[in-house]
Formats: structure tokens, C-alpha cells, sequence
């Protein structure tokens, strides 16, 4: 029993950190200005959902489909990356976010791959042969609870900035996201060059 807590402690922080939902709280915040609180509510219940259906199959099945298909970690981050690139600029340049479709917003980007993406896939896949199945899966699970209890917060944070406010937080989370996105391809672009040279 102590060497489980032990090892779910291990494979606890390396997702937690993988997920940053401090980091999301802000984002989150920018992507869901100007929309009312039941719809960002649901948002959210969406983005959950979908972010532990996507972490859950991906360990399940990621390895072999991957292998399968010849996509690399290396591919799979560049993908991200350039996902949330394009709906960052999209938010840059536009003076209104509603033209974003609130249905799909939970599933992407906000399900994935911001709250899962590919640091949090790559993680469980690595976490998965020293600490096995129950324990890799119960860790991100836990994990994406925690960061929608963070964001449940993002209500108070929006009220406290006001619309201005909120509008101002929207596009420099706006910016930082597509820095994110960048780094993620960046991180791509080197994986797929060390894979060459391995």
C-alpha cells in the first residue's frame, strides 16, 4: 500500500504540473469573455468531459494507434500547436468572440488540447510502464477534476475584472496563447529532429 501512494504521488505531480490549471484559469477567462455564465458552465462541463475521454483513450490506445499510423509525439504537438495558433489570431484580430462556437468550444480548444494536450499525453504514456494502468489513469483523472475546480472560479475572477476588464484579460491571454501554440510546435519540430538523429 505505501509503495502505491508512494508511486501515485509520483505520477500526481508529473501530471499536475503537465496540466497547469493555474495557468488555464486565465485562458479560460479570455476564451469565455462575454459569454453568459450557464453557457460557460457548460463550457466547462464539456471541456471535462472531453479531456478525460481523450486522456483515458489515448492511454489506452495512443501507443499502438500512433505506431500504427506512423504519427510521432513530435507530429502530435506541432498538430496542437498550430490548432491553438489559429484560433489565437483569430481572437487577435477580431473584436468579438461571437462568432466562436460555444457548442465545440469545451471539446477544443479547451478539453484539448489545453487541459489535455500533448505534455499530459506524453506524461501519461511514459508514466504508464513504471507505474501501470490504475495508477497513470487515476492520476490524470484526478488531476482534470482539480483544474475544473480551478476554472469553476473564473466566475469571481470575471465579475471582479468587469467587462473591460475581461476584454483587456481576453487578448493578452489571446497573445500568450499564441506563444503556447509556438512552443508547441517548437517542441514538436525538436522531437521529430531528435528522432532523426537518435
Amino acid at each position: 500500500m505505501h509503495q502505491w501512494v508512494e508511486n501515485f504521488a509520483r505520477a500526481f505531480v508529473s501530471v499536475f504540473v503537465a496540466v497547469d490549471a493555474i495557468g488555464l484559469l486565465p485562458i479560460f477567462i479570455g476564451l469565455t469573455e462575454g459569454i453568459e455564465r450557464p453557457a460557460r458552465q457548460k463550457v466547462l462541463l464539456q471541456s471535462m468531459v472531453t479531456a478525460m475521454l481523450v486522456a483515458v483513450g489515448f492511454i489506452a490506445l495512443g501507443r499502438a494507434v500512433f505506431s500504427l499510423m506512423g504519427i510521432s509525439i513530435g507530429d502530435f504537438q506541432i498538430a496542437g500547436g498550430a490548432l491553438l495558433f489559429f484560433i489565437a489570431s483569430k481572437d487577435l484580430i477580431s473584436e468579438t468572440k461571437v462568432d466562436r462556437e460555444v457548442q465545440v468550444m469545451g471539446a477544443v480548444p479547451l478539453g484539448t488540447p489545453l487541459i489535455v494536450g500533448p505534455a499530459v499525453l506524453t506524461t501519461a504514456l511514459m508514466q504508464l510502464p513504471m507505474y501501470g494502468w490504475e495508477i497513470t489513469v487515476i492520476s490524470v483523472v484526478v488531476n482534470i477534476a482539480i483544474a475544473g475546480a480551478v476554472l469553476l472560479s473564473a466566475d469571481f475572477f470575471t465579475r471582479l475584472l468587469g467587462r473591460t476588464g475581461s476584454k483587456a484579460v481576453s487578448k493578452v491571454m489571446s497573445l500568450i496563447l499564441a506563444a503556447i501554440a509556438v512552443m508547441m510546435i517548437r517542441m514538436g519540430i525538436l522531437e521529430i529532429v531528435r528522432g532523426l538523429h537518435a
